[in-house]
């Protein structure tokens, strides 16, 4: 690893393309690609403070995931604040996604029970559940736009909220999936994920990092599938979904 003072300057190179980029294509990006990556410098730096803590006394591990669910379900609540009950779906989604994903992997002992097992699993998962409650809800509201007239019509023969949104629904998860589907279809040939990376780095051998990332990859599956379907059925039973489509009057 090069010198922090390399390391930074090598950083601002990649990031200022990237904006550079953006500007000229007019992507609108704007500052976007610097302030994440500032934001994301001083959150790590945080976090690795804290995780050299955390690694040695197990009991604040359950207050650092908890942490982390709390951010994750903070950052796509305000994603969803658009749709009715949007915060509200977008927390359960992440918390119920992300728990059951985890809570099921330490269950089946296909991880060990471990501290840093439990943070770097957790982790993952829930960043996952965080993309999916955001993908699927984002998803979803523009579905139920472009359809309104197909769900008005459902509406106006006397369907409940969740069957005249239920195809909406489906479809705003089955695209929300795709690109996680993708990239598992395709590790080990076009990628090598975080995890197999990082379990190698960490000294595993390259079956225990593979047998780690297979892990990481159903849980992943998993977390987003629950939390897809969980918000877009939620939002599929509120009679407003967002501006310009709401419940007709007298149905």
């Amino acid at each position: 690893m090069t010198d922090l003072g390399g390391f930074g300057a090598g950083l601002l190179v990649v990031v200022g393309t990237t904006v550079a980029l953006g500007r000229v294509a007019g992507v609108g990006l704007g500052w976007a690609p610097l302030t994440s990556l500032l934001r994301a410098v001083v959150q790590l730096s945080v976090v690795a403070l804290l995780l050299r803590g955390i690694l040695t006394v197990e009991g604040t591990v359950v207050a650092f995931v908890l942490l982390m669910l709390a951010t994750a379900s903070w950052t796509s609540a305000g994603r969803l604040r658009e749709l009715w009950h949007g915060r509200r779906i977008a927390v359960l989604g992440v918390c119920v996604g992300a728990t059951t994903s985890t809570a099921l992997v330490f269950a089946l002992h296909l991880v060990d029970l471990q501290t840093r097992y439990v943070v770097a699993v957790a982790g993952i998962v829930i960043g996952s559940a965080m993309s999916a409650a955001t993908l699927a809800g984002r998803n979803f509201l523009r579905g139920a736009h472009h359809r309104r007239d197909e769900i008005e019509a459902w509406l106006s023969l006397g369907a409940t909220p969740a069957r005249a949104h239920l195809e909406v629904g489906q479809e705003a998860v089955r695209e929300s999936l795709l690109p996680n589907l993708d990239q598992t279809r395709s590790t080990g040939l076009v990628t090598l994920p975080g995890a197999f990376v990082g379990a190698l780095f960490g000294g595993a051998s390259p079956a225990q990092a593979a047998q780690f990332q297979l892990v990481v990859l159903a849980a992943i599956a998993l977390a987003m599938t629950t939390c897809g379907i969980l918000v877009t059925r939620l939002l599929g039973r509120t009679p407003y979904v967002g501006p310009g489509v709401s419940r007709p009057s007298g149905t």
